[in-house]
């Protein structure tokens, strides 16, 4: 289907850690919509309960670790996606299990989710999906080290949505001789520098983030990325971003991008549910 608008709406933005804030209190998820058909990607811990609610048509999976597949337990609502590598370790009570299998495009609600492997855990094998719908592409990792086919899975696309684990600072060790762990901010800026992506948001997000000066690390982050003729953000729950090939193709506006959903230059041409400005009190949620 040609045409049209892909809406991605950040549920959550928090990694796998015990702080938590009124801008990152929610489990890493994003539904991703198209003509009203919304897919869920990941669905950890702090969604058990939730997903009736929220009403996905589908849930695709990442990989297995609690934070991304701990809400699935007894599931039946609807169709589940995930790689036979991630299902061997889910072992849940999932109705309807679907295989996805790397480098096979399949269709799902009107998007086409194609998976590629990356480097994260050599006990929870992960991927990232490049997400196609219409004339628009996107590419979603929010656990990653290291992008196999990075060129495939980058080049063409819009968006990069990517871990936002570390703004600077290597999370990357060695298992087995086997990378794990999580690329920080600014090596991922790099990919998107040399693969020619114009615009990156990070969720996902780390301790040094979420417990940190988010404003001071938000500008580094922008500062990185406009030495690399890039525009980034950091995402918080409840962003919503409206996507286009129109406004992909627009490039990384000149100045900063804002951290919430209120104002997403170049991204979206109308505003997404409120959420706390960067600067105000977050209240401790733990």
């Amino acid at each position: 289907m040609a045409g049209g608008y892909m809406k991605l709406e950040f549920l959550g933005t928090r990694g796998y850690i015990e702080a938590r804030t009124r801008r990152h209190n929610m489990h890493s998820a994003v539904m991703v919509s198209y003509y009203g058909r919304k897919v869920m990607i990941d669905a950890g811990e702090d969604w058990l309960g939730r997903l009736e609610e929220l009403g996905p048509r589908a849930i695709v999976i990442t990989h297995a670790h609690p934070d991304h597949a701990g809400a699935l337990q007894g599931w039946a609502r609807s169709p589940v996606y995930a790689t036979e590598e991630s299902w061997q370790r889910m072992r849940l009570d999932v109705a309807d299990r679907r295989a996805l299998a790397p480098r096979e495009p399949v269709e799902i609600e009107g998007l086409t989710f194609e998976a590629f492997a990356v480097e994260h855990s050599t006990r929870a094998p992960a991927v990232g999906y490049r997400i196609t719908a219409g004339e628009v592409a996107i590419f979603y990792a929010p656990d990653v080290v290291y992008i196999h086919d990075r060129h495939d899975a980058l080049t063409g696309i819009g968006l990069y949505v990517g871990d936002g684990a570390t703004v600077a600072r290597s999370m990357v060790r060695k298992r087995d001789d086997k990378l794990i762990g999580h690329a920080p901010i600014r090596t991922q800026l790099t990919w998107c520098q040399k693969e020619g992506v114009p615009r990156a948001v990070f969720t996902h997000l780390g301790s040094q983030i979420v417990e940190g000066d988010e404003q001071a690390l938000a500008e580094e982050v922008q500062e990185m990325a406009r030495e690399r003729g890039v525009g980034a953000q950091l995402a918080c729950d409840g962003m919503v971003l409206v996507l286009s090939e129109q406004l992909l193709d627009d490039g990384p506006a000149d100045e900063a991008y804002a951290a919430d959903d209120e104002d997403v230059h170049g991204f979206s041409p109308r505003r997404g549910r409120a959420s706390p400005r960067l600067g105000e009190e977050d209240s401790n949620l733990r």
